[in-house]
């Protein structure tokens, strides 16, 4: 059981909840607070002043007063009338992201809520039934509107959820694993919209899975280097020592430690190798790897900071200070996604470099004017077979996907609200696309895997190195090495993206590095 409220959430905490599913509760520290701010918004409501979106209404609607005794009606229609979304459904462990944080924010006693409404919440994370959230609909500022509305349907009795493998109706999975509905009252429904969560909570899931790509990368990356026999003076740790860059540092150790007892990495034309030609410079796919696969490996260190920042934030509007904190019900602009649209931005241009470096690897071992003595696309009987050459097509045109996804999401913005929110921050887009990115580059990384592969089985003779060794015969364990014929690559391609997807190319690769 993880304490909610006591302490900030960590990557790691919140790794386990998100992934692996360990329950939460809310501390002592943390009940007091949601007690103390729920019962000053009840008095700040009752004696008749203005409150923005307790004694008003919302957005443009802000000059409208709403009467006491329909203030707490206001914020069940808050919650259905934003409740629009549309497209594809998140995916259960981005909800899940968005639940966690959105209870972690309302646990810290600035939002009004009470602990019954937030206790429902809770019970639906612990227990597994997760809100279908649709992935279009936020603007990324006022908050995520309408996914945390989509997410808090069930709370009043409306939406579907997936418990267990199924989506259901939520009223008939509430009734069977026996959490209550919620009353809700001054503030409430405002108080479970109103934030970054739902972009935030994409773009953690993004830079979680992103991380297992990086080593990958440096995996798949060592076994390009050695079949076309690539020098291993580039990755001396003295050069990346004096470049100072803790990314770059680390995937030049990683590629040495993949290569270590290689006879091909290094060897000269003078050992026998067919085709080798002497230089002392590979290309900067495979020259320049640490430079470029240690800039995504930078970029992800900074980014998972403000993903970490914005998990624990008040990003609520207005925001409850009682009178120990000097009393209000302020508003203010906290629930703007602008710092974290533009870190997930900057997420996404690594992401797909990431894969923009591995298709030129994958084009340089198809091509025999480069590949130092392979034979044209990898395969023996070439002309007859095509052999590698129309996957390199496909990494070339995932490629050119990611590139048309790369403009800033930050940069645009459209006024919502009959232009009373006149300045918005894109953020869910820029986290949806990190996710088609990310989703784009791991197929292209398992287009190199099976490249690579396949021309280091064509250098029979030589030693490959302990880790690539290893990569390769994990990869023979889904797809075999391509003698003479061609087959329909498709599949290949799918076997090979889901042994990456399943986490045991990342597992070898982490035992091989550290």
């Amino acid at each position: 059981m993880i304490e909610i409220g006591s302490t900030d959430l960590t990557m790691e905490m919140a790794e386990r909840i998100v992934f692996y599913r360990e329950q939460v509760e809310l501390s002592e520290l943390s009940k007091a607070l949601i007690d103390r701010a729920s019962e000053y918004v009840r008095v700040q409501a009752e004696s008749g002043i203005p409150v923005y979106g307790v004694t008003t209404g919302f957005g443009a609607n802000r000059d409208q007063v709403i009467d006491t005794k329909d203030a707490r009606q206001l914020q069940e229609k808050l919650i259905l009338s934003h409740a629009c979304g549309v497209g594809d459904n998140l995916s259960t462990e981005a909800v899940r992201a968005m639940m966690l944080f959105r209870i972690n924010a309302l646990s810290q006693g600035y939002s009004g809520i009470t602990q019954a409404t937030l206790g429902i919440l809770i019970d639906m994370l612990n227990k597994g039934i997760h809100p279908v959230v649709p992935e279009i609909g936020s603007v990324g500022a006022s908050g995520d509107l309408c996914p945390l509305a989509h997410m808090c349907l069930p709370i009043i009795g409306f939406g579907d959820v997936e418990y267990l493998g199924e989506v259901r109706c939520a009223v008939e999975v509430f009734e069977e694993t026996g959490v209550k509905q919620a009353t809700l009252t001054f503030k409430e429904g405002l108080a479970l919209l109103n934030g970054t969560q739902a972009h935030t909570g994409v773009g953690f899931v993004a830079l979680h899975k992103f991380r297992s790509l990086l080593d990958i990368a440096d995996l798949i990356g060592s076994m390009s280097l050695e079949a076309v026999a690539g020098r291993m003076d580039a990755f001396d740790p003295r050069i990346h020592v004096v470049r100072r860059r803790t990314g770059q540092i680390e995937s030049a150790k990683n590629v040495r430690a993949s290569l270590v007892g290689s006879e091909l990495a290094n060897i000269s034309k003078d050992v026998g190798l067919e085709g080798k030609t002497e230089y002392v410079q590979d290309s900067y796919c495979l020259r320049c790897l640490p430079q470029v696969h240690g800039a995504c490996r930078d970029v992800y260190r900074y980014v998972e900071g403000i993903i970490q920042t914005e998990m624990n934030a008040v990003t609520d509007n207005p925001i409850v200070f009682v009178p120990a904190e000097g009393g209000g019900v302020l508003s203010g602009g906290n629930f703007h996604g602008e710092p974290v649209a533009m870190a997930l931005d900057y997420l996404k241009i690594a992401i797909a470099e990431l894969g923009s470096i591995s298709e030129r690897r994958s084009a340089k071992l198809t091509d025999k004017k480069f590949s130092e003595g392979l034979p044209a696309f990898l395969v023996k009987r070439v002309g007859l077979n095509s052999g590698m050459m129309i996957p390199q097509y496909v990494a070339a045109a995932l490629v050119t996907d990611n590139k048309t996804r790369g403009f800033p999401s930050s940069m645009d913005s459209i006024p919502t609200s009959a232009n009373m929110e006149d300045h918005v921050s894109m953020g869910m887009h820029s986290a949806n696309h990190c996710l088609r990115v990310l989703s784009n580059v791991r197929k292209i990384l398992a287009i190199e895997y099976m490249i690579a592969g396949q021309g280091l089985d064509l250098r029979e003779g030589y030693k490959r190195g302990v880790g690539t060794d290893k990569a390769l015969d994990l990869l023979r364990e889904s797809v075999a090495f391509i003698e003479e014929d061609d087959h329909p690559l498709h599949l290949d391609i799918n076997k090979t993206e889901k042994l990456l997807a399943s986490g045991a190319v990342a597992e070898l690769a982490r035992r091989i590095f550290y």
